[in-house]
């Protein structure tokens, strides 16, 4: 949705199960077992923005792609063609609830019978929704059906490499000696949380109680402290984190001194400060580390010793940067295929040049849009403080051609 700004996953997918779901699912609980005797697997996954990507096959149709997600439970299909397609029985309506005075979203409840890779779990809880308000597909620039998290992770011992972009998954009865630096984890709500202690400038040091969250692309969410609205720096940038069932999420960004979650010790970190109610929002609950701190390790989820093992990968050191043009944009999938600029932030490049909402993107550096990843668009807009990049836009039946200067805003 946004042009590669790793917190506007903020609200992008789904994350109305963290704060709009109120229901329980304890009793649907079910585990993936591997239907061919062995006790270990090596699958393969896309990675875009830092979020896995892993094909999956349900009520034996697929595959269909979804979203690996720690911050999820249950399951969620969110084309909502797929629930008559899959003949899922007996699946119920239901309202699924928000804060203050958001009416809430209609959905079924059901449950499908699901299989990654040689495993297969029966009757795992299932939410689709009635309506495709969510633009997944969209954000990673190709079609993706949904999310699916925690029967998952507490099925196995789940080992990810973001840098050879493999996922091992272990029967938790194997034995297996796992590398890197534990970190202890509570689940709450079946979501795993850690103590992490932040520094930000005006604030000093703050010990807080953050949910991990490989499905959100942000670096840090901060939300609540001492039972109050998160405290912002004294320098934040307006911007739109994402989407969500309410609509757009408004907040602000800014950076926080530093980000410790173990021994590991990040700088000049980009923090989301999402507008919310603070009466609205999980109580207990600090913040949300996304997958642009995940993705700098390769990591091992034990969801039965309550614990992950974190060892750094290449990206460890690279530096926390927002965009730098300041474009919004959405893929549209075809025939014909189209990415359509969706918002332009105020002030920024791209504004003070003309670019406008609505615009399609055919051409950057005079080469087709096309033939760029949504990884690789994103990179572009936030390369380098003063760096040119030549930009071809589709308005009102004729081409454009923009020079956009990108500018370090924050």
């Amino acid at each position: 949705m946004n042009s590669g700004k790793n917190h506007t996953f903020l609200k992008l997918i789904c994350r109305f199960l963290l704060f709009f779901v109120c229901f329980s699912f304890s009793g649907y609980a079910q585990q993936f077992k591997f239907n061919n005797g062995r006790k270990q697997q090596t699958l393969y996954f896309d990675l875009v923005k830092n979020l896995i990507i892993v094909p999956i096959y349900i009520n034996e149709k697929g595959p269909f792609d979804f979203i690996l997600d720690t911050g999820v439970n249950p399951m969620i299909i969110i084309d909502p063609t797929l629930k008559e397609s899959l003949r899922v029985p007996y699946a119920r309506a239901i309202k699924i609830s928000g804060y203050g005075d958001f009416e809430g979203v209609d959905a079924f409840l059901g449950t499908t019978n699901v299989s990654v890779g040689d495993t297969d779990a029966d009757n795992i809880p299932t939410i689709f929704l009635k309506d495709d308000i969510l633009p997944l597909s969209g954000y990673v620039g190709r079609k993706v059906y949904g999310l699916i998290g925690y029967n998952f992770f507490n099925s196995f011992i789940v080992k990810i490499n973001y840098t050879s972009r493999t996922m091992k998954i272990i029967s938790p009865e194997k034995k297996v000696k796992l590398k890197g630096e534990k970190i202890p984890f509570t689940l709450i709500d079946n979501k795993p949380y850690v103590s992490l202690q932040i520094e930000q400038e005006g604030l000093g040091k703050a010990n807080l109680q953050a949910l991990l969250d490989c499905g959100a692309g942000h670096s840090i969410s901060l939300e609540t402290l001492n039972g109050n609205i998160f405290p912002k720096p004294d320098f934040t940038l307006k911007a739109n984190l994402g989407n969500g069932l309410t609509g757009s999420v408004n907040g602000q960004i800014g950076r926080i001194k530093s980000l410790k979650l173990g021994s590991f010790d990040f700088k000049d970190v980009l923090a989301s400060y999402p507008n919310y109610n603070v009466d609205s929002l999980k109580k207990g609950r600090n913040a949300n580390v996304g997958a642009e701190i995940l993705g700098r390790f390769n990591a091992i989820y034990d969801y039965q010793n309550g614990a992950i093992y974190l060892k750094k990968n290449e990206k460890f050191s690279r530096p926390f940067e927002h965009d730098m043009a300041g474009i919004e944009f959405y893929s549209e999938h075809g025939p014909p295929s189209r990415t359509v600029i969706t918002r332009i932030e105020p002030q920024s490049p791209a504004d003070l040049i003309g670019l406008k909402e609505g615009d399609e993107l055919t051409r950057i550096n005079f080469k087709k849009v096309d033939d760029y990843t949504m990884d690789e668009i994103a990179a572009i807009f936030k390369a380098k403080n003063g760096y040119s990049v030549v930009v071809e836009v589709w308005r009102d039946k004729s081409f454009q051609i923009k020079l956009l200067k990108l500018k370090k805003r924050i």
